[in-house]
């Protein structure tokens, strides 16, 4: 028996490259040209740029009901985003948000990030899935933002005086996914919050944790969070790993 027919039975709990045999000395052509497919769709996913008239056409389908603001972070490029993560934390001195009245329990903000294949697939499907749990909030105007980190919801949520944010942002491509989408759930958002303050639910795709299950899981941490008033280490998910009225759910695996 070869060694790749000895481990091939593990293919099927991960995406990992595992068991792939060689020939030679080196990896079969098949399994070599698939590592190289899938570096070339994580650079794409990096480099990609947001597609606003795309993401409104979806969220019109969605029927998502919130109007939307369009703002970007200080990078003025994707060079310098990359470049210097900090200034994708923080909005760019002309960037206008209209002011809304009142006070909102939450709002949310979906972002480039590292993946905008990720956002363009992914986002709008998981805040469509989220606000049907959502009944009876205030929730802020949707916000837009490229050339976004996770930390530029904070200033967001800020302006808003929003109780909660919520970053729907594009995760670090990997070799097995370039279209996992990340939440970043943050009680009482301001300029300052460390990462340690969040919670995080990733891998959102097809492939990994499904929009409409995320949508449940981030409804169920929003309202945790603020019936306890915190997110972060404090706040532990334990949200039933599948929707109402279904079974158990598989477990997921890492993106």
């Amino acid at each position: 028996m070869s060694g790749a027919d000895r481990w091939s039975f593990l293919k099927e709990f991960t995406a990992a490259r595992i068991a792939l045999g060689r020939t030679g000395n080196a990896l079969p052509t098949a399994n070599l040209l698939d590592f190289q497919m899938a570096h070339a769709r994580a650079r794409d996913a990096v480099h990609a740029v947001l597609d606003m008239d795309l993401l409104q056409r979806q969220i019109a389908e969605a029927a998502i009901g919130l109007p939307v603001a369009e703002v970007k972070s200080e990078a003025p490029t994707r060079h310098a985003y990359l470049q210097d993560p900090s200034r994708g934390r923080h909005l760019a001195a002309d960037a206008e948000l209209r002011e809304a009245a009142g006070e909102h329990d939450v709002v949310f903000v979906i972002g480039d990030g590292l993946s905008a294949t990720a956002v363009h697939e992914n986002a709008v499907a998981t805040l469509a899935a989220t606000l049907k749990h959502l009944e009876g909030w205030t929730v802020a105007p949707l916000v837009v933002a490229h050339q976004a980190r996770v930390a530029l919801a904070d200033e967001i949520g800020a302006h808003f005086h929003a109780a909660l944010s919520v970053m729907l942002i594009g995760e670090r491509p990997g070799l097995s996914a370039s279209d996992s989408l990340g939440a970043y759930i943050t009680f009482a958002p301001r300029p300052g919050r460390s990462n340690a303050e969040r919670n995080c639910v990733s891998n959102i795709r097809p492939a990994g944790l499904k929009p409409e299950l995320a949508g449940y899981k981030i409804a169920w941490l929003l309202k945790e969070a603020r019936r306890l008033k915190l997110t972060g280490v404090k706040l532990k998910d334990d949200a039933p790993n599948a929707l109402p009225g279904e079974g158990r759910a598989p477990m997921l695996g890492p993106s």
